[in-house]
């Protein structure tokens, strides 16, 4: 039977790809398509939600979901691991599913691995992300996500040298974080590793939507089967 996937924020870039992964694939049917001003009580009888609005409409849209035990994979950028935190417990309480997926790019996804890996060995880091120029939110939840992963590698280690300071970036987890938004750009993430007398650079690039297609497919038969708070296209993609 297919699985009936309501479309939260239908109207914008990432909705409308997920509108045609749902219509080109038989493990799917479109329950509803929604914009960010929908009622949404709309999702009520869909098998999974697939979330891709604004942060403020996002926490709605999972407070929604767990409240009436509909299983959300959300695609919204911003969801920081303090955001993360607030719907831990009532995600547990209810014995509810949230899949948070920043990105859904097998090519980012091994590239922030990469990075946190890369991280255990470098002192100085920094994170440089470029967006098309309509992109709201910044810094992106892919170098967010990124960050946190390579904060975590690190330990006790201390915050990078010069942090802090006027025109280096927002800091996240003591990570630099330079945002870039820019006409002819659909999405791209470097992340820089100074070492002695060497320089390391991880670098991932999307030229179009069409590279989280495969990754969106992955994640609602995921979000669908386990219950349970998952973070990442890596704890789908094992």
């Amino acid at each position: 039977m297919a699985i009936k996937v309501s479309v939260v924020g239908a109207t914008g870039r990432m909705g409308a790809l997920a509108l045609e992964v749902i219509e080109r694939d038989d493990r799917f049917e479109q329950h509803s398509a929604l914009s960010s001003r929908s009622d949404l009580s709309e999702t009520i009888g869909a098998d999974v939600i697939f979330d891709v609005t604004r942060l403020e409409v996002s926490q709605r849209v999972v407070n929604f979901a767990i409240e009436h035990n509909i299983p959300v994979l959300v695609g919204t950028s911003g969801w920081s691991a303090a955001h993360v935190s607030t719907i831990t417990d009532a995600v547990r309480d209810h014995a509810a599913t949230v899949v948070i997926v920043p990105n859904f790019s097998i090519g980012s996804m091994l590239a922030t691995k990469f990075a946190a890996e890369a991280a255990k060995f470098f002192e100085s880091i920094e994170i440089v992300e470029a967006h098309h120029q309509h992109k709201v939110d910044s810094p992106s939840g892919t170098a967010i996500r990124t960050a946190e992963l390579i904060a975590g590698a690190r330990g006790d280690e201390p915050v990078v040298t010069g942090a802090g300071q006027e025109a280096r970036g927002k800091l996240v987890e003591g990570i630099p974080v330079h945002s870039l938004r820019l006409s002819g750009v659909s999405a791209k993430q470097d992340v820089y590793f100074g070492g002695q007398s060497e320089l390391l650079t991880i670098s991932h690039e999307t030229t179009s939507v069409a590279a989280y297609a495969n990754g969106i497919s992955m994640a609602l038969i995921f979000t669908e089967a386990n219950p349970g708070l998952h973070i990442g296209l890596d704890a789908i993609v094992r």
